[in-house]
């Protein structure tokens, strides 16, 4: 589930396989502005799925001339980046 105020978004629950797609779709709906942060501190499980819609994310934000910025990382998510090597490119803040 994503929540969002004035360019100040929320994740929380799971991101994996199951539930990917419907999250990739809510939040190109949701993330509009020209600056997005995206708080995952409410991120409880992760799988593969979940390194893979940031880049969704970041990639469509990119293509619209817009930011994202992924904030408060859950320790399992940013090892599974780190596992993958993209690290770096997911923006752990």
């Amino acid at each position: 589930m994503i929540e969002c105020n004035e360019g100040r978004c929320t994740l929380k629950g799971a991101v994996n396989l199951e539930n990917a797609l419907v999250l990739r779709d809510e939040g190109l709906r949701l993330f509009t502005g020209s600056e997005t942060t995206l708080d995952l501190s409410g991120v409880t499980e992760v799988d593969s799925a979940a390194v893979s819609l940031l880049f969704e994310w970041r990639r469509a934000a990119l293509a619209a001339k817009r930011n994202i910025h992924y904030v408060n990382l859950p320790d399992n998510l940013k090892s599974l980046a780190q596992l993958y090597g993209v690290a770096e490119l997911v923006g752990q803040s």
